[in-house]
């Protein structure tokens, strides 16, 4: 008799197994491994069903968005006119992994951009947010209005998928930096998020899907945010026009990186 309980309970299932009818046996072996092959199978199918490969371009109309679609694409210029329906294509980021996106340019005007950013919201793996930095000054409420719908629904929240603010046409003189964008944008969300939780409260405590920005009892700042948020200095357009290239390094850097 042996001393090891190891051995022992090894002997007693061996002796066990021997008993059995093999039929049975073989039937147990096959149920399990149906078990187990299902259960991969499973894994594989709900994961292939959660992946993010899109990097969406939204922002307001004449931003810029579809000239920085298409010198991403392809580095060209070409005069483009407002968009009313979604533009895709794959972009291969600039990086060793041969990353391959799926880049979507929506449409910029209010009555629209709701519905293409619901239509596409879940599988966004980055959100670049284009901002006309030549006019920005009359702008930033619009601006910040997007920009609080898009950080406070339900879905980018939970997803957080990354935020690149993109400063486009710095090639114009009077274009601001993106330090000072960044600064403005957080002080008029800190307005908007006073202003839209009086609303809320006045409405019975409702609020509507939407969720607080940022961190309550302190004013707003993008580093509160669940996701990476960047600002970016770019010009679709470039300082030479249709004649010369695009200066988007930045972005092109920051979308290797995803």
């Amino acid at each position: 008799m042996t001393d090891n309980p190891l051995e022992a309970y090894s002997e007693s299932l061996r002796q066990q197994l021997e008993e059995q009818d093999p039929v049975v046996l073989v039937g147990v072996i096959v149920a399990l491994a149906v078990v187990v092959i299902t259960c991969v199978f499973l894994k594989y199918f709900l994961t292939s069903k959660t992946v993010r490969s899109a990097v969406l371009l939204v922002g307001l109309c004449d931003s810029g968005k579809t000239l920085l679609f298409i010198r991403l694409l392809s580095g060209k210029f070409k005069r483009t006119q407002t968009s009313i329906t979604d533009s895709s294509a794959p972009y291969k980021a600039k990086n060793d992994r041969n990353c391959t996106w799926t880049l979507i340019d929506l449409p910029g005007h209010d009555s629209l951009r709701s519905q293409y950013l619901e239509k596409f919201k879940s599988a966004a793996k980055a959100i670049v947010f284009v901002v006309d930095s030549a006019i920005f000054q009359k702008e930033v409420r619009d601006v910040a209005e997007f920009l609080y719908m898009l950080l406070t629904d339900p879905v980018v929240y939970r997803i957080a998928p990354t935020l690149l603010v993109v400063c486009n046409k710095q090639d114009v003189a009077m274009a601001k930096s993106a330090k000072l964008i960044q600064q403005q944008l957080e002080k008029e969300l800190n307005t908007l998020r006073v202003t839209r939780s009086a609303a809320l409260s006045a409405q019975d405590g409702s609020v509507g899907g939407s969720l607080y920005l940022g961190k309550k009892g302190k004013d707003f700042e993008f580093s509160q945010l669940p996701m990476k948020v960047e600002f970016l200095e770019c010009s679709a357009r470039g300082s030479k026009g249709k004649d010369g290239d695009g200066d988007i390094e930045s972005l092109e850097k920051s979308l290797a990186k995803l």
